[in-house]
């Protein structure tokens, strides 16, 4: 792993992203490769995915569907085939899910959540953890939610995929210490966006309330009323990948300016 530059220089690692030709998949991408990474990335967004190729044209940008592990061995060995082997991998795939109370929540929706928000981390670390071994170690980032420290009002699906990660996470850095593999999880908070600004919305419809209600609730939730930029996640991936964080693993990070409760946004 190289440390030209300082302490945090992740130039010239190999780094796969998974959902990361939007959101905040996308920042991280760019940060990576402003740095000096080799990236690539897989997205079912192909509309994002063209776009990503404009402005990261390095870049190793390939549709695939994250739940279905098919897709993901077949991303893999694509990264294989470029890259010879691996150093990071950024677990970012998610969807929001649902918004209902859990009785009103079909089977199909719960199933679809959790395969594509947890089983996509499994499978796309199942397929990364032979690279990232040959590459003599590295880290895994799993990118989760504020939602793994609480409850969650009406989103039972996407609080329990997120949590699970969070065993996932702890499994794995315990598995593959021995190798020199890093295990972490990034719990961010609300980030702006069109996928938040969605989330909302069907919260506000669910309860019959104003988006601007629900917009008051989501900013309350945490200490420093603010939503998270994704460049701040960007940067803790960053660290986390880094020599600078060559001693830490297993460790559940927040960075959602202390989410105090995620009652505020569900409460009538």
């Amino acid at each position: 792993m190289s440390s030209a530059g300082g302490r945090t220089s992740v130039a010239d690692l190999r780094v796969a992203i998974s959902a990361g030709a939007g959101g905040i998949g996308r920042v991280i991408a760019r940060e990576f490769a402003a740095a000096g990474a080799r990236v690539a990335v897989c997205d079912i967004d192909a509309d994002a995915l063209a776009d990503l190729r404009s402005e990261l044209p390095e870049a190793l940008a390939l549709g695939a569907d994250v739940g279905a592990f098919g897709e993901v061995e077949a991303f893999f060995g694509e990264v294989a085939r470029a890259f010879g082997a691996l150093d990071v991998l950024i677990n970012n795939a998610g969807i929001a899910g649902p918004t209902a109370p859990a009785e009103e929540v079909a089977p199909e929706a719960w199933d679809r959540t959790l395969r594509v928000t947890l089983g996509s981390a499994f499978y796309c670390s199942r397929q990364a953890i032979p690279l990232l071994r040959s590459a003599g170690g590295g880290a895994i980032v799993n990118i989760a939610s504020s939602a793994a420290f609480s409850g969650f009002p009406l989103r039972s699906p996407y609080c329990a995929a997120k949590w699970g990660l969070l065993g996932l996470t702890k499994t794995l850095a315990m598995e593959l210490g021995a190798d020199a593999i890093r295990v972490n999880a990034i719990c961010p908070g609300s980030v702006p966006g069109p996928r938040i600004e969605a989330v909302m919305q069907r919260e506000a419809d669910a309860r019959g309330v104003d988006l601007e209600v629900v917009r008051a609730g989501y900013l309350r939730q945490a200490s420093l009323r603010r939503f998270v930029p994704p460049e701040d996640i960007a940067s803790l991936a960053i660290y986390l990948a880094s020599p600078a964080g060559a001693l830490i693993s297993g460790q559940v990070i927040g960075i959602d300016g202390h989410t105090e409760t995620l009652q505020s946004s569900g409460a009538s």
